[in-house]
């Protein structure tokens, strides 16, 4: 494994951070107990080692009429190997694919995606996802609701 050397102080402003993304930093060294400038500077080396990846905004799908969320297994032909890289340049660029891993098990990919509604998910998996480069079959189960979002991981003691 890695060696951290994160300290308390360090765990204690990444916990605030997934928590509270839009603290101010005043608002975050109240929470960890720092002067406002060692807060500054401890944020900014968390981000700079790479601790920190990014920020982001969640918007509401339902809101934004995209009313359906698909689980999506991908099966890639077999023996297809130059096909793997076009298939994921293209899935990077679909706005409809959320998140996509590569897995081990009875199937190569599993894909998060959004949709409007049942027909435009059927769509969206005959004319664009079965068609991409490699793609052998395709099996999804349909999000009935949602029980738990993270994207805030546990930090090591």
């Amino acid at each position: 494994m890695y060696d951290l050397d994160l300290d308390r102080i360090d765990r204690k402003i990444l916990g605030f951070l997934q928590a509270n993304g839009r603290a101010s930093n005043l608002e975050l060294a109240e929470a960890v107990g720092l002067s406002p400038a060692q807060c500054h500077r401890r944020h900014r080396r968390l981000e700079e080692q790479g601790f920190i990846s990014g920020y982001a905004t969640r918007l509401n799908a339902a809101k934004l009429n995209l009313g359906v969320t698909a689980f999506i297994e991908v099966t890639m032909e077999k023996g297809h190997l130059r096909d793997l890289k076009k298939f994921t340049d293209v899935v990077v660029g679909i706005p409809q694919i959320l998140e996509c891993y590569s897995v081990t098990g009875d199937f190569d990919y599993v894909i998060k995606v959004v949709a409007r509604d049942l027909k435009s998910l059927s769509q969206f998996l005959m004319e664009q996802l079965i068609r991409l480069p490699g793609v052998n079959s395709v099996r999804s189960s349909i999000c009935l609701d949602e029980v738990k979002f993270s994207i805030a991981l546990p930090l090591p003691e």
